[in-house]
């Protein structure tokens, strides 16, 4: 009995549109920041809001390189394509979330971010549920793989965003973000610097 073998012209046509999409929030980010630069003086900067920046691009980052993974995936079908594309999509909304196009009626940065909470903050948190589905789809034994650290990991941050959608609490906020760039990088450093 033969072992059934990948589409990889399907799976390139699909990697191409993912690459587009994480591609376009990079572009986001970087240029979001770069604008900081650029008018140093326009909007005033908060460090929280900055820290979710990181977190962000360390995590289109790290989804653009782990993707590769689908790669393995045989048998492909529309559902799962645009399962994908969502997933990879919601990483652009939070790229856009993070920078809206004018920041017209805010007094910074502090206060559009903490005005927009409870949509950054769902999103992250259906991020993350999405996690769960996209890493099932590289394989039980892969899920199975990032043991049960992987589990605490998605809990948590469900648990923390509902608290940080309802919180103005900037002590809480930065806790928070700083705790999710600590564990992120650690977890992403642990189990992804692996595959070559």
């Amino acid at each position: 009995m033969s072992t059934p073998q990948p589409d990889v012209d399907l799976y390139l046509h699909v990697r191409v549109l993912i690459s587009i999409i994480l591609g376009l929030s990079v572009t986001r980010l970087v240029s979001g920041v770069a604008r900081f630069i650029q008018h140093p003086g326009r909007h005033r900067i908060w460090w929280i809001h900055l820290a979710w920046v990181g977190w962000a691009l360390l995590n289109v980052l790290t989804l653009w390189w782990w993707e590769f993974r689908l790669s393995l995936v045989t048998h492909w079908s529309f559902a799962l394509y645009f399962f994908i594309c969502i997933y990879a999509s919601m990483y652009y909304f939070l790229s856009v979330l993070l920078f809206p196009d004018d920041l017209q009626g805010y007094d910074g940065y502090k206060d559009y971010f903490l005005s927009r909470r409870v949509w950054f903050f769902g999103f992250v948190a259906l991020t993350e549920a999405l996690d769960v589905v996209d890493t099932w789809i590289k394989g039980t034994e892969h899920l199975q793989s990032l043991g049960p650290e992987y589990w605490i990991r998605i809990g948590g941050f469900l648990v923390f965003c509902a608290v940080a959608a309802k919180t103005r609490n900037a002590t809480f906020h930065g806790l928070f973000v700083l705790g999710a760039l600590v564990f992120e990088a650690s977890f992403f450093s642990r189990n992804y610097f692996s595959l070559s």
